[in-house]
């Protein structure tokens, strides 16, 4: 039907009354001008939401970097200085969450859905999730008994020492600078200790005890070997050398005594005997806020353990398959402990565990342009952990390049004692922290053009952790194992991450004791006894991180057969994958809407 309104010239007329005239189309629909000026409105509305969301999120990076420096050396962020340490006084934790308070109200006050479809709606998930985290996580009170033989200072400052750049005098200057800082540092943690002994906070004995004897591996070190000197093993300066090691002797391992002397007199028969976290005060709201911290989702306790036997008897019946067929048992108990123990499946020399994992490394590079349509630039490559960690039986982990090209990802590995190391587990390991695992996502993330910082270098272990875990079985796919043996080990790696569902809540909300989450482990593992060990005591020290990798593992497995039954022939694994890592790590709630999101695009 024609319209009865004359036409009307824009360019006659104020804005106001084209608006007012624009009557031209029929009732229900806009006209074209009027339809412009709507969508005009809306985009401009929408990129001044984005700029409020990228004002918040820039204010609290800038301040991260500046509370927390050691975030910066550890991921090579341009223009940073490298010669502070965190202020890690109680009044500063205090200071920190009241701006972590601002930040997290001024993004409660602003409805992301317009922004749907838009980096910013990454960067708003990524930074409400991580703020309401770790608001959540307080009643943890983990600043009063931050003793961790994983992820504590001791540990975590040693990384530190190696990452920290050198070459020229301004950067042995920051180093030099930095390692004073360090004693300090550490009789702040003590001070904070005693606090915690006062106010009814303590970290268990079997931890306080494990921390001690890393202390004293790192004590008996000569100061030019010890990891703290790293800066002065990479920087041939004799001035340099000589002032970095007199640190080290004079004032870290005398700061080192001193704190191992506290522990050993004072603390430890102070600290509790129970493991779970539970016996702390409000220790089962802290449990549940520890979950949804590191997995993004909300889950009771009892839900995690038995989502975790439901999957263990899942994988077992499919290990027991490929056992029978290639193995010749069903006795996996039995298998397991032959993959440990019998040198047809183990390693002879360190050696052969770095090279083995830098060859399936190789082959995974090879392999992922037919898997993945964005590719990392950033290369990767092995060191072996300090060998007092390694004593401890430190498990493998990953550091990310350095995002201003200096430094590439790191894979850490464990060597000591290849005789009891299973070739079993080599493979699946070096996919979940190398390639197509952390080391494709997290770089991808990082160079991400265009992206907020954000969304570059926030992350959580639902969405890191349950990809990397995601990877293992993807390798499979991809044809990665070289043997049926390293199918196995994928297998058991699986098994092993099912278990720690069970063994963290166990901990940690039924009273498990070390000895019975130790047999339960080695039962459903092929891990070696001293990294077994190792691992139950990094899930009494970090209450709920384990349960991330196979919470977030069967997050991206759901979608991805949502997404391969909805789209059928139309599914492109290359496109999924660029969905799942292109925005960054999204809580999984989140996630699961982008996806969806992209799932009712039309078919084009």
């Amino acid at each position: 039907m024609r319209s009865a309104c004359p036409p009307v010239s824009s360019l006659a007329l104020p804005l106001t009354l084209v608006a007012a005239l624009a009557c031209s189309a029929p009732a229900g629909q806009a006209s074209p001008s009027t339809a412009a000026r709507d969508a005009a409105h809306a985009s401009a509305a929408s990129d001044a939401l984005a700029a409020r969301v990228d004002s918040v999120a820039d204010s609290y990076v800038a301040d991260l970097l500046t509370t927390f420096p050691e975030f910066a050396t550890s991921r090579g962020i341009p223009g940073a200085r490298h010669d502070r340490l965190t202020d890690n006084s109680l009044a500063a934790y205090e200071r920190w969450q009241r701006r972590e308070d601002r930040w997290l109200a001024e993004l409660r006050a602003i409805d992301p859905t317009p922004l749907q479809g838009r980096p910013a709606w990454a960067t708003y998930a990524i930074l409400r999730e991580r703020l309401e985290g770790s608001v959540e996580h307080r009643v943890c009170h983990t600043e009063l008994w931050n003793l961790n033989t994983a992820q504590g200072w001791q540990a975590g400052y040693a990384v530190l020492a190696r990452l920290q750049p050198v070459g020229s005098d301004s950067l042995r200057a920051q180093a030099l600078t930095r390692a004073r800082a360090l004693p300090r540092h550490i009789a702040t943690e003590e001070s904070n200790l005693r606090k915690g002994v006062h106010r009814g906070y303590t970290a268990p004995k079997v931890v306080v005890e494990g921390v001690i004897r890393q202390l004293d591996a790192l004590l008996a070190t000569a100061p030019d070997a010890s990891p703290f000197a790293s800066p002065a093993q990479r920087d041939s300066t004799p001035a340099f050398r000589q002032a970095m090691v007199g640190i080290v002797a004079e004032q870290i391992d005398p700061a080192l005594r001193r704190f191992r002397d506290y522990l050993s007199a004072e603390y430890l028969p102070a600290a509790r005997s129970a493991i779970g976290v539970s016996a702390n005060p409000d220790g089962a709201a802290c449990y549940r806020a520890s979950v949804r911290q590191f997995s993004t989702l909300d889950l009771p306790p009892d839900s995690v353990f038995e989502r975790g036997m439901r999957k263990l008897a899942e994988i077992e019946d499919e290990m027991r398959t490929v056992a029978e067929r290639n193995f010749g048992t069903s006795d996996l108990p039995a298998l397991l402990t032959r993959l440990r123990d019998d040198p047809e499946f183990t390693f002879r020399t360190r050696e052969e565990i770095v090279d083995s994992s830098r060859a399936a490394i190789e082959r995974a590079r090879a392999a992922i342009p037919k898997w993945f349509g964005i590719l990392p630039k950033a290369h990767v490559v092995i060191e072996q952990h300090p060998e007092f960690r390694q004593r401890a039986g430190a498990v493998a982990q990953y550091n990310p390049p350095a995002q201003d090209g200096s430094r590439p990802g790191i894979f850490y590995i464990t060597t000591i004692h290849p005789e009891h190391q299973s070739r079993a587990l080599l493979e699946s390991t070096a996919f979940h922290e190398a390639i197509p695992g952390h080391h494709l996502q997290i770089t991808i993330a990082q160079e991400r053009a265009g992206s907020n910082p954000v969304a570059r270098y926030i992350f959580n272990s639902g969405f890191t952790e349950g990809w990397a875990l995601y990877a293992e079985g993807l390798a499979d796919e991809m044809g990665l194992y070289g043997s049926e043996l390293g199918r196995l080990g994928m297998l058991s790696s699986a098994e092993f991450r099912a278990a720690r569902l069970v063994l963290d809540s166990g901990i940690h909300t039924r009273g498990w004791t070390r000895d019975q989450a130790i047999e339960f482990l080695t039962r459903h593992s092929a891990e070696p006894p001293l990294q077994v060990r190792g691992e139950i005591d990094r899930y009494i020290s970090w209450p709920g991180q384990a349960t991330s990798y196979m919470l977030g593992n069967l997050e991206i497995r759901a979608l991805r057969n949502e997404a391969k039954q909805r789209l059928g022939s139309r599914f492109d694994i290359r496109a999924f994958h660029d969905q799942v890592l292109g925005g960054g790590a999204l809580p999984l709630p989140r996630l699961r809407e982008k996806i969806e999101r992209w799932l009712n695009q039309p078919a084009t």
